[in-house]
């Protein structure tokens, strides 16, 4: 695939209300999605950094509503931080705005652009370095759900729509075996067992936000331990960024998926699933820190399906990467023959190891409530 050529940052820097003079702008390499670069600039005898970022707008189909979901939620998490006495400028994202006054610039091209405030004296951390960042980041998920659970004004816009809709992900699953378009499905009968004997799991979630109960609020929806800036000096999780999956969902997805993600023992792609496992350890943190900022605000229908949503959402996350094998890898990145099956065998032997410690996960939710 050919490189997209490097942008003129210098240019698009300057279709946004950014005072001084600019100096340089660099890439940041992480995320898989949008393209990240920091700016700095000159102003005023000091260097002031930015974020600049071009929205991947085949994935994110409608980048001005997307837009739209970013300013209200950090318009109102400013008006709660600065009630609290806290630090805007670092504990929520600040968007730049461009000098025609809109949250975002588009350039003739057609290509989507924002710019936020640089965050200092914190970063992420893609991978465990100590356990104290696994409570933190959990805590910082949990408070943000807290604080967006009074967020005024109507729905906001489901930049992904059924992006967690884990019913519709089993059909699509379904679906996919019976066309068998690359003829794959003669070769993984025990993974499509293994999810065939779990259907009745799909549902659990997105039947009680039909019924009502479960509440529907606003989530994040990408509950990475690197989706939280913790801070250098303290420790503690201080920012959450990468908000352009915050929509209405479930706090079980949000809780749910922090678990596949932070409890795993390997790499979601490992090979050897010896490796392969659910740390209950690593659970304890996760529980612990999202339920110390959480536990108020959540209903006993939410809280006694917590552990659940551990395992069903990596059961969701499993099924998706099988679907795409059986459907010749169409929607996530591979660098080998088999990648999205390997994917999905790591997916399902934690959830086969979270089924014989679901009492243990019940109990540790228990300890926190």
């Amino acid at each position: 695939m050919d490189k997209k050529p490097a942008p003129d940052l210098e240019s698009i820097c300057a279709a946004f209300d950014i005072e001084g003079r600019w100096l340089s702008s660099c890439p940041i390499p992480s995320g898989h999605i949008n393209d990240t670069y920091c700016s700095r600039f000159e102003a005023g005898g000091a260097v002031v950094q930015y974020v600049n970022q071009r929205i991947n707008h085949v994935v994110f189909r409608e980048p001005e509503r997307l837009m739209e979901n970013i300013e209200r939620v950090t318009r109102f998490a400013r008006e709660k931080i600065v009630a609290a006495g806290g630090d805007p400028d670092r504990e929520t994202l600040t968007i730049v705005p461009a000098r025609d006054g809109r949250s975002f610039h588009r350039t003739p091209e057609g290509a989507y652009w924002r710019t936020f405030l640089f965050i200092g004296g914190a970063r992420t951390y893609d991978r465990v370095e100590d356990l104290r960042h696994v409570y933190a980041a959990s805590r910082a998920f949990g408070n943000f759900q807290k604080m967006l659970a009074e967020l005024p004004g109507g729905r906001l816009h489901e930049t992904i729509p059924d992006f967690h809709h884990t019913r519709k992900r089993f059909e699509a699953f379904r679906a996919a075996c019976e066309r068998d378009p690359v003829r794959r499905a003669a070769g993984v009968g025990p993974e499509i067992d293994f999810v065939l004997a779990r259907e009745k799991d799909a549902s659990a979630v997105v039947d009680g936000l039909a019924a009502g109960r479960v509440p529907e609020r606003v989530t994040h929806n990408d509950t990475k331990l690197n989706n939280v800036m913790i801070d250098d000096r303290t420790g503690e999780g201080v920012c959450v960024i990468d908000l352009d999956t915050v929509m209405p969902g479930s706090v079980l997805y949000d809780f749910g998926d922090s678990v596949r993600l932070g409890a795993a023992t390997a790499a979601e792609d490992e090979r050897d699933l010896a490796k392969v496992g659910f740390d209950l350890g690593l659970f304890d943190r996760l529980a612990a820190g999202y339920l110390d900022a959480a536990r108020d605000f959540l209903v006993p229908e939410e809280t006694e399906l917590l552990a659940f949503s551990a395992k069903l959402l990596t059961l969701e996350c499993g099924v998706r990467f099988l679907t795409d094998h059986l459907q010749g890898d169409v929607y996530f990145k591979v660098r080998r023959e088999g990648h999205n099956l390997d994917r999905a065998r790591t997916q399902f032997k934690m959830v086969a190891e979270m089924e014989k410690r679901m009492g243990d996960m019940d109990a540790v939710i228990r300890k926190y409530l």
